[in-house]
């Protein structure tokens, strides 16, 4: 079967920004930065994402482009006669299916609250029924399965209608439209009163809020956001990798990505932070800041249905883009696992991935459980804890071993695909740092995440 790819650059480059452009990057980013002592954070994000981020997106993106082949298959393709690293395969699709487990409902509710705030639902209430609102969605499978299955049916129906044709042609146009409101809204926030307050708290680094927080508390948050903001380490940079052609190193193609990435990050909190000073609003509440705090605001603003429906708009497509990645790995995993047709793999994969987001979905009410509560309460945080503390750190081990190691394709292999095209180049004076200081702060990552969250 001749093997798809994409028609251009560009879509290959908004591919796997959109991949890495997700919810993490609108919500976690703003309120990390808010209480890691603002500048000061935002400036160790950069710099971890340029020491962590970006060495594992290329290793991630030479292993497709040079096998070919889909995650699962790729590493049979590349390792030596003899070798167990494929096994990783079939961890990177679990890892897949896991995170659409409850990513699929979190899309849902930004759909749910784009609908909500488009037909002024929210218009005129007070606070506290603002925060009723989101309390009375967890509470109402039937509302949240909705929205959930109008996610999985959508992002088939895309991936469905080819690479080209439909998941290519249909994230351009959202990309491109996602960036566009996102210099909207921010060019609206810098009119409102506390502008100047919510600006100079989030891009003005503040050491002495770091040291209150914590130095090495605000360092491993930095860290740990912009190792998880790239969703490196389940393959889901990996299948884009398979599909595009040699011209550029991807190195370049890599550093292109992680502007994308950071751009979206950055201007979320240039959205929200001047909004948060003008209103009063705590910026680092969190989780909540998205649901309870902003619609608050933008029932209470002149033009507030507007802007809030543009914004749960552009979280929408953000959701919906890594969706669609993610859904056309598994896909195409399947077709080479099983060697059946797109539209049939798309069809088996409807009905599956909708049956294993019913959990989450239901976790919020019929099922809820203490049992959850050391995760945070839902079955949503269990899975999320199982994607973000184990198969993405894990997973990027795996693939910086492979790349860097004699036991596996090698750094000479990984260095020629790597270098392959013209742009930004992999040096050997960068090899020990790679070799034995990344998976060292990696596993560092890992460790510290297990006692986060059990030992703190």
């Amino acid at each position: 079967m001749e093997r798809e790819n994409l028609k251009s650059r560009l879509g290959f480059i908004l591919l796997s920004a959109g991949c890495a452009i997700g919810i993490g990057n609108v919500w976690k980013f703003p309120y990390m930065a808010g209480q890691g002592g603002g500048g000061a954070f935002v400036l160790f994000y950069l710099i971890f994402l340029v020491i962590l981020g970006l060495p594992i997106m290329t290793m991630e993106f030479a292993v497709g482009r040079a096998s070919k082949k889909s995650p699962v298959k790729a590493y049979q393709a590349l390792e030596k006669p003899g070798q167990k690293w494929h096994i990783h395969g079939y961890f990177t699709l679990a890892g897949c299916y896991l995170l659409m487990m409850f990513y699929t409902t979190v899309a849902g509710w930004m759909l749910h609250y784009f609908y909500m705030t488009a037909a002024g639902k929210l218009s005129g209430l007070s606070a506290d029924t603002v925060a009723e609102q989101f309390t009375q969605m967890l509470a109402d499978p039937g509302v949240m399965m909705f929205w959930m299955v109008l996610v999985v049916i959508i992002g088939i129906v895309v991936c469905a209608g080819g690479l080209q044709n439909g998941l290519e042609r249909v994230t351009k146009v959202m990309m491109i439209a996602l960036l566009a409101i996102m210099v909207v809204l921010a060019i609206n926030s810098f009119f409102m009163t506390g502008a100047k307050e919510g600006l100079k708290f989030y891009l003005v680094p503040d050491f002495g809020r770091m040291q209150e927080v914590g130095v090495v508390s605000t360092l491993v948050g930095a860290m740990n956001q912009a190792f998880f903001t790239l969703s490196l380490g389940i393959g889901a940079m990996a299948i884009f990798g398979s599909y595009i052609g040699k011209d550029h190193s991807l190195m370049g193609e890599s550093v292109r990505v992680v502007v994308l990435d950071t751009f979206v990050a950055i201007t979320a909190g240039l959205i929200i932070f001047p909004a948060c000073f003008t209103y009063g609003v705590d910026q680092t509440s969190g989780p909540s800041l998205i649901f309870i705090t902003l619609p608050n605001i933008f029932a209470n603003m002149p033009y507030g249905r507007l802007w809030g429906s543009l914004f749960f708009l552009f979280m929408a497509f953000a959701a919906l883009s890594t969706v669609l990645a993610v859904f056309e790995n598994i896909i195409c995993c399947g077709m080479e696992l099983t060697g059946a047709s797109r539209r049939k793999s798309s069809l088996v994969n409807l009905f599956l991935i909708i049956a294993l987001s019913v959990p989450c979905v239901l976790g919020y009410n019929v099922w809820s459980w203490d049992g959850f509560a050391v995760f945070g309460g839902a079955v949503l945080d269990f899975e999320d804890f199982l994607v973000s503390n184990l198969f993405l750190p894990l997973g990027s081990l795996v693939y910086l071993l492979f790349c860097v190691t004699r036991y596996g394709w090698g750094w000479e292999n990984y260095k020629a695909e790597v270098n392959t095209g013209k742009g930004l180049k992999v040096h050997d004076w960068m090899r020990g740092y790679l070799t034995y200081g990344l998976p060292l702060i990696v596993i560092f990552i890992f460790l510290f995440g297990i006692y986060d969250k059990f030992f703190k």
